[in-house]
């Protein structure tokens, strides 16, 4: 989810008036801990981040307790965040989907089987799978960072969001065409940009 989609979904703001004011939010808390503008992004974007998980799979109390670790790593972690590598909103995000890959890989550590003699196959994934499916998800983050931000933007609200092409030009205030080419061109580079990093 982005900037822009969040602030479209406030009303009201524009979405680059969104955009500053997360970011002077975050500045004031890596630099003074300011308590009111974490309030203010904690508001925002913690409803945001919970909606995220239960759509991934996890149970109410699960998003919640994902909610609480993404906000505390914002708090703890704000002076790393970098401008130029995307908006508040997408390292939010980002961090949220970290700490939810981590809490995957930890409660799978932790399952066991007690059972004499039982070889019977497994439905979860292997841990070569796992792996490369992390390996995959680095790939493709590192590929949507380098693409062109309008192209970046259409592609999360499509994956992160489910959101249908024309709920996308409707919510951007753009042609149902613009959003179909900008989708395909993302479409292409992603593509070119996988081939060359996995």
């Amino acid at each position: 989810m982005t900037a822009l989609a969040l602030s479209m979904m406030t009303g009201g703001n524009s979405p680059d008036r969104a955009a500053r004011e997360h970011a002077e939010q975050l500045a004031r808390v890596a630099a003074t801990k300011d308590r009111q503008a974490f309030a203010e992004l904690f508001d925002h974007f913690a409803p945001r981040v919970k909606s995220f998980m239960m759509r991934k799979g996890a149970t109410a109390e699960q998003a919640e307790d994902l909610v609480q670790e993404t906000m505390i790593a914002v708090w703890s972690k704000a002076a790393l965040y970098a401008a130029d590598r995307g908006s508040v909103a997408t390292w939010i995000f980002t961090i949220a989907r970290n700490l939810r890959i981590d809490r995957l890989r930890r409660e799978k550590s932790n399952q066991f089987t007690d059972l004499d003699d039982y070889d019977a196959p497994s439905d979860d994934p292997s841990q070569d799978e796992t792996l490369r499916r992390i390996q995959e998800d680095g790939a493709v983050a590192k590929a949507l960072a380098q693409i062109p931000p309008e192209q970046r933007e259409l592609l999360i609200l499509s994956y992160v969001e489910d959101m249908p092409q024309s709920e996308i030009a409707a919510r951007l205030q753009i042609p149902l065409g613009t959003v179909k080419s900008r989708m395909r061109l993302a479409y292409r580079r992603m593509k070119k940009m996988l081939e060359t990093l996995t």
